[in-house]
């Protein structure tokens, strides 16, 4: 059974990652979904909240799971036996900054294949980055995360006083 990696920060996940993510499952036996832990970015939700919101919007699928990691990434893939790592590209502008990951990647373990995945193009303009500005701004944010999501947004941006 083929396994493949589909890793990111999603902080939060969103409705392009999860058709990514379902792309990945009709292409793999086994995914799993790897949440990074620190990837030089200062998340708004930890690790542990960020797998509490993922996982009931995978719960359809499977052969779908959910884990956290925290170092090089083809470590985790080697330690998990993955063949294979998944990376969403939304446009032009993803792919000179996943090019350079995937060749550092093939670099340190010239086994592990990374497969690009476009997502359809109704998600091609949306990133956690800007869903989570939008939000912060009082933005309905429903197109673009799932509810369960998009409720943990306000949550934050009620905590933080933005809202």
């Amino acid at each position: 059974m083929r396994h493949c990696i589909y890793p990111g920060t999603f902080d939060p996940i969103t409705y392009g990652h999860l058709d990514v993510l379902s792309r990945a499952a009709k292409l793999f036996g086994r995914v799993t979904v790897a949440v990074a832990e620190s990837a030089g970015k200062a998340p708004l939700f930890s690790p542990k909240e960020r797998l509490e919101m993922i996982a009931p919007n995978v719960a359809n699928l499977p052969n779908v799971s959910v884990t956290t990691f925290s170092g090089l990434l083809v470590e985790f893939c080697m330690a998990h036996q993955a063949d294979a790592i998944i990376r969403g590209l939304r446009a032009l502008s993803d792919f000179e900054f996943e090019f350079n990951m995937a060749l550092m990647n093939r670099h340190l373990e010239p086994e592990l294949e990374t497969l690009f995945v476009m997502p359809n193009e109704q998600f091609s303009y949306t990133s956690s980055t800007l869903v989570k500005q939008v939000a912060a701004y009082g933005g309905d944010v429903g197109h673009f995360v799932p509810p369960n999501v998009a409720e943990a947004l306000k949550a934050a941006n009620v905590r933080a006083g933005r809202s």
